[in-house]
């Protein structure tokens, strides 16, 4: 919602130059920004968050890097993308992971996926990999 006046200003735009269609604009809550206490993604830092012209190794050095700490779900980002891009993309999520740390996991709904990683049964370093790998393709 924080960019409602630059979509209405394009949408009037349209009007006075005469063009008949207009820009739709699809909003969702406003991503967490990837770094510790951010509540929204910044533009003016680029590390702060996922843009759509990110190559893959941005997306997977920038969630690396992520502020994703272990058992925590409040104001993490890297659930957030989960819970608002992954589920809602795929309906489910599936975590491969090595055989040595418990083999790969399907969830089926974020809910799930939730309980699994505040019960410490999912490491971040896992959720990082795997929300990178399904972010980019």
């Amino acid at each position: 919602m924080d960019q409602r006046k630059v979509n209405m200003l394009a949408r009037e735009y349209c009007d006075d130059i005469g063009r008949k269609e207009k820009p739709i604009i699809i909003s969702h809550h406003m991503l967490s920004g990837l770094k510790e206490g951010q509540e929204k993604m910044s533009k003016s830092d680029p590390d702060s968050a996922i843009f759509m012209e990110d190559t893959e190794e941005d997306v997977r050095r920038k969630i690396k890097k992520a502020f994703c700490p272990e058992k925590v779900v409040e104001a993490n980002p890297v659930l957030d993308y989960t819970k608002s891009i992954v589920f809602e993309s795929y309906g489910e999520f599936l975590i491969k992971r090595e055989a040595k740390n418990g083999g790969d996991l399907l969830f089926k709904s974020y809910a799930e996926l939730e309980a699994e990683y505040l019960a410490g049964n999912l490491h971040p370093s896992d959720l990082k990999v795997n929300v990178a790998a399904v972010s980019y393709t």
